[in-house]
């Protein structure tokens, strides 16, 4: 399945899910979420969802719906703060301006807390799940936007600003920062659709490898592409003084990284056999995008 098919399943059917929580919000509060959820973006998360239930063949689990809204609003809402002038003080945002510029501060950061907290709310409303399976849900997902993960990393991106990392500890802080909330997507379409202990185990594997990729190619994008193209501010991570794959291996040793990267998330995906080919296919277009 094609991943503009992904995305059109994911605004038919799960983006109404996250529209039904506006019920109720001040109408200035509810159009600066709609806003934020507008901008659109690959919706690289709620494919992993999706694509992790078809590699156990149930891509149809009355579940998946209520993760892919999960993770998006999880994954929209850190992009909201990432922006925020405290911390990456950007501009930018898939195209358009970030929320904090096109309304305000205070509002980016409500609009954030409210959909960290929606959720968790969609999770634990799940249909068809046992309640063990809804709360392994929750624990993944809170993990992984949490202190052990995203949150974690993005605490020791700002604390390196302007430190020379090496390299174990750039892959350790984007493994937190980025690769925890695709891990946790796949998770989470993992349990959407009953997988057991080592189904679950492959597909972190495989999370875990394009997590990193996905890190590497924004890398290389941030120096050879544009802002017009990347749809957020070109150069920042340079003109910061951070620590990127680019800046440690170079940009040869970075595309290196990113293809061998790429072949241990295709040697994950093993277990699943043909049923797996959702998932090389958006392996291969992480490592091979230009935005």
């Amino acid at each position: 399945m094609s991943l503009s098919a992904d995305r059109d399943r994911f605004e038919a059917q799960a983006r109404p899910l996250m529209d039904a929580h506006l019920a109720g919000v001040p109408a200035a509060l509810r159009e600066a979420v709609t806003y934020a959820l507008s901008v659109g973006g690959k919706r690289i998360r709620p494919t992993l969802v999706y694509r992790a239930a078809r590699a156990l063949g149930r891509g149809d689990a009355p579940a998946l719906e209520h993760a892919a809204a999960a993770i998006e609003l999880v994954h929209t809402y850190s992009l909201i703060h990432d922006d925020l002038p405290a911390m990456d003080d950007d501009d930018l945002r898939r195209g358009q301006p970030t929320l904090h510029r096109a309304y305000d501060e205070a509002t980016a950061i409500l609009v954030g807390d409210g959909m960290q907290v929606q959720a968790f709310s969609l999770l634990a409303a799940a249909p068809g799940l046992t309640a063990e399976r809804r709360l392994a849900m929750i624990d993944a997902l809170a993990a992984a936007s949490g202190f052990p993960g995203m949150v974690g990393g993005q605490y020791l991106d700002v604390s390196a600003t302007g430190e020379a990392l090496t390299l174990d500890a750039l892959k350790a802080m984007h493994n937190l920062k980025t690769g925890a909330l695709i891990r946790a997507a796949l998770a989470l379409g993992g349990h959407a659709a009953g997988a057991d202990a080592q189904e679950l185990a492959a597909l972190d594997r495989y999370g875990e490898h394009i997590g990193l990729a996905f890190q590497v190619v924004d890398d290389i994008l941030d120096v050879e592409s544009d802002s017009a193209t990347l749809g957020k501010t070109q150069g920042k991570d340079a003109a910061a003084n951070k620590s990127t794959y680019v800046s440690l291996l170079g940009i040869d040793g970075a595309r290196r990284e990113a293809a061998a990267l790429l072949d241990a998330a295709l040697a994950a995906l093993r277990p699943f056999d043909d049923n797996g080919d959702d998932l090389r296919d958006l392996a291969r277009f992480i490592v091979e995008r230009d935005r």
